[in-house]
């Protein structure tokens, strides 16, 4: 589970350093030839994100992610390359972690995110690279690290996203070392988080700073501050957080500004939103006037509501403009056009994540990136140049820039990894599920498929429950594919990309409307002779894995079966994890009486289970602790199921360790080559 219960991959690392000799090309090291897809090309590449366009247009800076076999940890290294796509230079060391690139608007040097030196303790800030060479330079030195950045439209001053020191007393304890603890003393509602653990009164807030002095500290208070964006002429700073009440008991948080001028005794603050959704990612007009944000205009169906786009005047007061009553999809990262008259996004439709914009003024819409493929990251030079992060079933994801009507990949990560390598087609299918309502699927054939022999298949479930399969690179699938079995990766009610009436279906409703549409996929790939009704295999992570369990004990078509990071007992996770806002939106209190609660309990019904299972999850998880998999594995043994619990020590929802990641792939196929497949 995460905010949406969705996985969440997080990767850190110490040290920093300067290369700027031209790359060798983004490379696995130890990935042998192959013409089947394996474990170890999946753990050997490397992934793109967050790409920045230089002030002039002439490169394209972005973070590539990779995974250190032999140092078995993660990294992430800045990179850059020009838009002719001729030239590339490493911007960090390949040794280091940096991350969050940044070009100073006047073009002189790329500010990122990252650490040096090989200390645990040492805190992320922010570093500048001269574009004429040289080393990397400490920019800030806040002691207890900062966690974000933006430039200023001018470029000489910087809005810092940094958290509450410890109280002095506390830190002087720290000083102590491990052998000196101190007790977390709670009062907060919200009082855990994955990847940070028991929350205190800390909070996250913003600061300004030029180079010089001590950064200033701009917004205050018992709230934590996030989104922060400049306004076009940089007096002001556009940001979202949640200060309706108690934040840590709703999801109201509302979009807000505040004058970014030095030295302010008082600092007011204007309220911009009053909807009592969720509205969040500012985005300014050019001329300043109105913002554009994401926001929830159903909060009671919480997470089942759809994320719409709307714009509203930047001096508050205003009425919110919804620009996408009449396109029932979850959207994202908004962006005004250089005239704003227009605003882009990237939406979740039906399997696909298309790069959109609307008309502010028709509301108009227009797909930019029309096809099979999914569009993870964008950022704009005018309406010309746009970079993305693209990825389809058949290619990880690359860079690629929208040059008007003409789109270009310029890099090629993973080329020399996959050369030779024969990957698995992909169809969609479309099955009539859960009251009629049509299914689709993603359905991922071996290379060598022969028509008319039916295949052992694996059924792969999404984490969400509000998350989509799409037509990005799948690893599972394609892995899947790559060992001679069918992968059925389905979108049931619950998904997003299909409208607020089918994600919403699963409201107080688990494991029925989506048991029933993964139940009538498995049975018409069965009817149609595709899959053999003998080998049939089911899995997920996460949301995935709670479907998971559902399916095992309501059916026992399956011969195997696999449940990573799920829910079994709903009413013990109440208080135990940290979705206590979520568990009450839903159900309502655990300490009442609840029919649809009860009707949905997991563990009641472990008794019915006969099928194999292989049950996994992270010792840290937080998200979805890991006594869930500690009780479904307690009962499948006593019952005398086959089963086995594999707990991953140091790991959270989301694995970092890439030796971790290698044994997950394998212990599931191998799990599934024993009960599936027979062998």
């Amino acid at each position: 589970m995460s905010n949406r219960l969705r996985l969440n991959s997080i990767v850190t690392a110490a040290t920093l350093g300067l290369a700027l000799s031209v790359g060798q090309g983004l490379v696995a090291d130890d990935a042998e030839k192959s013409s089947a897809l394996t474990i170890d090309h999946l753990v050997g590449m490397k992934t793109p994100r967050d790409v920045q366009l230089s002030p002039e247009g002439d490169w394209v800076a972005y973070v590539v992610s990779r995974n250190d076999m032999k140092k078995d940890r993660g990294f992430s290294q800045i990179w850059m390359t020009s838009t002719d796509g001729k030239t590339t230079l490493p911007m960090t060391a390949s040794y280091a972690s940096a991350s969050s690139p940044r070009w100073n608007p006047d073009g002189t040097t790329l500010a990122f995110m990252g650490k040096r030196g090989n200390d645990k303790d040492a805190k992320s800030q922010v570093w500048l690279l001269n574009r004429m060479g040289g080393e990397a330079q400490q920019y800030t030195n806040v002691k207890q690290g900062v966690s974000g950045f933006a430039w200023s439209p001018d470029g000489t001053r910087m809005v810092l996203t940094v958290r509450d020191p410890e109280p002095e007393e506390d830190d002087e304890k720290n000083k102590a070392g491990k052998d000196s603890p101190k007790p977390w003393v709670i009062d907060r509602l919200q009082f855990k988080q994955d990847y940070v653990g028991y929350l205190d009164r800390r909070r996250t807030h913003f600061y300004l700073f030029d180079g010089d002095g001590e950064p200033e500290q701009i917004t205050f208070g018992d709230y934590d501050d996030r989104h922060p964006q400049w306004s076009p002429d940089g007096t002001r700073i556009a940001f979202t957080s949640k200060r309706d009440g108690d934040p840590d008991a709703n999801t109201n948080s509302d979009i807000w500004v505040v004058s970014a001028a030095e030295g302010l005794a008082e600092r007011p603050l204007t309220q911009v939103t009053t909807n009592k959704g969720t509205d969040a990612n500012p985005a300014w007009a050019p001329d300043g006037k109105t913002i554009a944000y994401t926001t929830t205009v159903e909060p009671e169906k919480f997470w089942y509501a759809t994320d719409h786009l709307a714009v509203i005047e930047a001096s508050g007061g205003g009425t919110a403009q919804l620009l996408t009553k009449d396109y029932d999809r979850m959207i994202s990262n908004p962006i005004f056009s250089s005239d704003g008259s227009a605003v882009y996004f990237t939406a979740a439709d039906g399997g696909n994540r298309p790069l959109m914009k609307v008309d502010v003024s028709s509301g108009q819409l227009e797909t930019v990136t029309e096809g099979e493929l999914s569009v993870r990251g964008y950022n704009m030079l005018g309406d010309d140049l746009i970079a993305t992060v693209q990825s389809s079933h058949h290619k990880p994801a690359n860079v690629v820039l929208l040059k008007g009507s003409n789109s270009v990949q310029v890099t090629s990560l993973n080329a020399d990894l996959l050369d030779g390598v024969t990957l698995g087609n992909v169809e969609r299918l479309k099955v009539a599920g859960w009251n009629g309502d049509m299914v689709e699927s993603f359905v991922y054939y071996p290379p060598d498929y022969e028509i008319g022999t039916p295949y052992p298949t694996v059924f792969v479930l999404h984490g969400g429950p509000v998350g989509q399969h799409d037509t990005s690179f799948d690893a599972w699938g394609q892995l899947y594919a790559a060992n001679g079995y069918i992968a059925v990766l389905p979108n049931p009610h619950g998904s997003s990309g299909y409208g607020q009436p089918f994600t919403y279906a699963l409201n107080r409703q688990w494991g029925v409307p989506d048991f029933a549409d993964v139940d009538a996929v498995a049975e018409h790939m069965v009817s149609s002779g595709l899959s053999d009704p003998e080998k049939l295999g089911v899995g997920g992570w996460s949301y995935g894995g709670i479907l998971t369990n559902y399916v095992i004990t309501k059916s026992n078509r399956f011969a195997g079966a696999v449940t990573g990071a799920s829910v079994v007992n709903h009413l013990a996770n109440y208080g135990h994890d940290m979705y206590q806002n979520t568990w009450e939106a839903e159900f309502g209190f655990p300490w009442e009486p609840n029919a649809d609660l009860d009707a949905i309990d997991i563990f009641s019904k472990l008794g019915n289970v006969t099928t194999p299972t292989l049950v996994m999850g992270g010792k840290e998880d937080w998200n979805v602790p890991i006594q869930n998999s500690e009780q479904i594995y307690q009962v499948l043994k006593r019952r005398g199921i086959d089963t086995q619990l594999v707990v991953y020590p140091g790991e959270h929802h989301g694995f970092r360790r890439p030796s971790f990641q290698v044994d997950r792939y394998n212990r599931y196929l191998n799990w599934y080559k024993k009960h599936v497949k027979g062998e």
